[in-house]
């Protein structure tokens, strides 16, 4: 069980009233916890989930496999047809345990996604994939997210969506991350559930969904006593979008999302987001909507605040990527 609040009294009187009708022991601060690693340094709070990962690795035999530095192929587009897996079992714990990762794992949770989609009848591919991910995070097993002690009280979301990315349903894919200062707290990459009939239309999707997450956590934020996050900025590249967002009138062509519409400006006018325009190179949901070039993911990630404590003099963008699958007999 882990505790938390801003007042040490009160948490040592919450101890003690649970330390009276159940048998506990105080192991001080977290160090790890169900996976999840906590270092802290005058800087902030460090997460990450090395030794879940090296585990992972060791258990799939993947520990010196020569490593890997984008989680998937950039030119590979999944389909449900192909030759199907004898076993999908092993398949289905992988992606679980994949899933575990990205709690941490930023970076792999749009492959996370794609592949999360065939749990029911995976291909040969798919598991080809799955293993990539691994050689993947051989590359940085160590990498984890920093919790600065000195970013700003400040909510910066950022939103995109990549057209009709969906092979099979043309659907779009939505994804946003939300940055608290410069910590990211929370993330984002899904499929939307209707086929949009342009990019103005999927981006104006994504920025409704971004206005729901940044509303959440807004408030939750207000219960853990940080007040005065309002508006928080909401990023995003399309023109179009935001012009729909900031005109208070209705077009043919905005009809069928007006329920979108509605709710994005009604957030507006309440002060909690504040929209804005950002250009296309420097939005960080690419990660979660669709997989870049090698310097382009690893711009990204330093901008996300995504480190690696445990090899600080590792220079990401001088790496070249390396294609190569791992096969499925």
């Amino acid at each position: 069980m882990l505790i938390t609040r801003d007042s040490v009294p009160l948490m040592t009187q919450l101890k003690a009233h649970l330390n009276h009708w159940f048998l506990m022991k105080d192991l001080g601060e977290p160090r790890y916890f169900l996976g999840l690693e906590v270092a802290r340094s005058t800087k902030g709070i460090f997460l990450s989930q090395r030794k879940y990962v090296l585990d992972l690795l060791k258990e799939t035999g993947k520990l010196n496999s020569k490593p890997l530095y984008l989680p998937m192929d950039p030119n590979l587009k999944f389909i449900r047809e192909g030759t199907p897996m004898d076993q999908p079992n092993p398949y289905r714990r992988l992606i679980d345990k994949l899933i575990y990762l990205t709690i941490t794992k930023l970076d792999i949770y749009f492959t996370v996604q794609v592949l999360s989609q065939f749990l029911a009848s995976p291909i040969v591919d798919h598991m080809n994939a799955a293993l990539r991910v691994l050689r993947y995070l051989k590359n940085s097993p160590s990498q984890g997210i920093l919790l600065s002690h000195t970013s700003a009280p400040h909510l910066i979301a950022y939103c995109d969506s990549d057209w009709g990315s969906c092979v099979d349903s043309r659907e779009s894919t939505t994804g946003y991350c939300i940055l608290l200062g410069v910590s990211p707290i929370s993330w984002r990459s899904k499929k939307q559930t209707v086929v949009a009939r342009s990019t103005t239309e999927a981006e104006y999707r994504a920025m409704a969904t971004t206005t729901c997450e940044v509303t959440w956590l807004v408030a939750l934020l207000a219960d853990l006593t940080l007040i005065g996050l309002s508006p928080a900025t909401l990023r995003c590249d399309n023109q179009a979008a935001l012009h729909i967002a900031a005109n208070p009138m209705f077009h043919e062509k905005t009809k069928h999302i007006k329920i979108d519409c509605h709710y994005v400006r009604d957030n507006i006018k309440a002060g909690i987001i504040k929209p804005s325009y950002v250009h296309t190179n420097a939005q960080l949901p690419d990660l979660f909507t669709k997989i870049v070039s090698v310097s382009q993911h690893n711009l990204i990630l330093s901008k996300l605040g995504i480190q690696d404590i445990f090899h600080t003099s590792k220079l990401r963008g001088s790496i070249e990527y390396e294609d190569g699958r791992d096969q499925v007999s």
